[in-house]
């Protein structure tokens, strides 16, 4: 019998889908109370691809003024933070519009911290829970880190520990998410495969769990299969729009937490790895959980308990159609764990450091780093130690 713990449930983010709607952007600011609004963006991507001038346009059409703050990159800093904020407490902003991938979106969440507790948002990704957050909006136009409609917001210390560090506050989702799978046509191959491996990471965290639902594996099982799917489809025809608009979807169902109902214990282990690879080698989140999941989960497989190991039999089975061993628990999971794998490298993405230009000889570093930023040992389903750690990283050193 499964044990049921008690949980909250909170998705309050409005979420606009289909062609074109990136035409609501100022109606729904005004919906939420926007009167100066802080357009977040990364490069030039918007500007080139038009979005830009169609979002500048429906806040114009609705009277709104705003002000732009650009230059986000991928795996967001915490100093580009500060200099928005800046700009934002100059300009009076008191909405703010992310638009772009998952680091615009964070960093957007990350100002509006600022704007709403007196410039304090650091102590927030340290531990300090969040009680406010001015409103945020989102266009995304990738498929991954569903910040859109989560509660999670990270960032890379470059002004100290050069740690990612993040949160998962429940103040912290927007309050819409615009959700045009269009904008997704232009997404490289690579970085389909990057967000497709991250959708996946979410929902894995959120599988792996002491206490479990029926109803959340459903959830989660189905998420799962339905990237496994169609991953490979977006990448080979980058403008199928049932194939961005299903990664769309589960990117943002991924993580805002409907997978994860009915269970509160200890979760996943992947992110507590992999923060350590991205944080300090810029390397793509995605690409780094790809590598290092299958690692992770054959690791509790090799060491872990018969029920831990029948847990990711479970997954192989019910995500990758491993062939179901009733006499065998471990085998059913190494198959499925070698399907998991097939299925990384038939969407390009790596299962080695090697693979992510990580030289061997920083391995050390890389499993120190880790200890130190998780206190000694990486929490989660099954809590790593020292020795755990350094057999995970080493098994996947080249």
């Amino acid at each position: 019998m499964k044990n049921f713990t008690n949980f909250t449930f909170n998705l309050y983010t409005d979420i606009v889908f289909g062609k074109g709607t990136e035409a609501e952007a100022g109606r729904l600011v005004r919906k939420h109370g926007g009167g100066k609004v802080m357009l977040v963006y990364g490069g030039g991507s918007i500007k080139k691809s038009g979005l830009y001038d169609r979002v500048v346009r429906a806040l114009k059409d609705e009277g709104l003024p705003f002000t732009e703050f650009g230059g986000v990159q991928p795996n967001p800093r915490r100093s580009l933070v500060d200099k928005g904020i800046r700009i934002a407490r100059d300009e009076k902003v008191d909405f703010l519009l992310g638009v772009g991938g998952g680091s615009a979106i964070d960093t957007a969440k990350a100002i509006a911290l600022a704007l709403a507790n007196g410039g304090e948002y650091w102590k927030f990704y340290n531990g300090t829970p969040a009680e406010k957050m001015a409103p945020v909006g989102t266009i995304h136009t990738i498929a991954a880190a569903g910040s859109e409609t989560s509660r999670s917001s990270v960032l890379v210390d470059d002004l100290g520990t050069g740690r990612k560090q993040g949160f998962m506050w429940e103040p912290c989702r927007p309050r819409f998410a615009i959700m045009n799978p269009e904008l997704t046509y232009t997404v490289s191959p690579y970085q389909t495969g990057a967000g497709s491996a991250d959708i996946v990471a979410h929902t894995v965290s959120r599988f792996f769990t002491a206490s479990a639902s029926r109803l959340g594996d459903e959830y989660a099982e189905g998420t799962m299969r339905t990237v496994v799917h169609y991953a490979p489809i977006a990448i080979a025809r980058p403008n199928d729009y049932e194939a961005r608009a299903e990664l769309m979807l589960a990117g943002s169902f991924s993580h805002n937490d409907l997978t994860g109902i009915g269970r509160n214990g200890p979760r996943g282990g992947e992110h507590g790895l992999e923060s350590q690879l991205s944080g300090f080698y810029d390397t793509a989140h995605g690409a780094g959980l790809a590598a290092v999941m299958p690692a992770w989960l054959q690791y509790i497989v090799d060491h872990g308990t018969t029920e831990q190991a029948a847990r990711v039999a479970q997954f192989g089975v019910k995500v990758f159609g491993a062939y179901p061993d009733l006499s065998d628990v471990k085998a059913t999971a190494n198959d499925g764990l070698n399907r998991f794998r097939a299925w990384v490298k038939s969407i390009g993405m790596p299962l080695t450091l090697k693979e992510l230009n990580i030289p061997k000889g920083d391995l050390p570093a890389i499993i120190q780093r880790c200890l130190d930023a998780n206190g000694g040992k990486v929490p989660g389903w099954v809590e790593l130690d020292a020795e755990a750690v350094r057999a995970i990283f080493t098994s996947i050193a080249e």
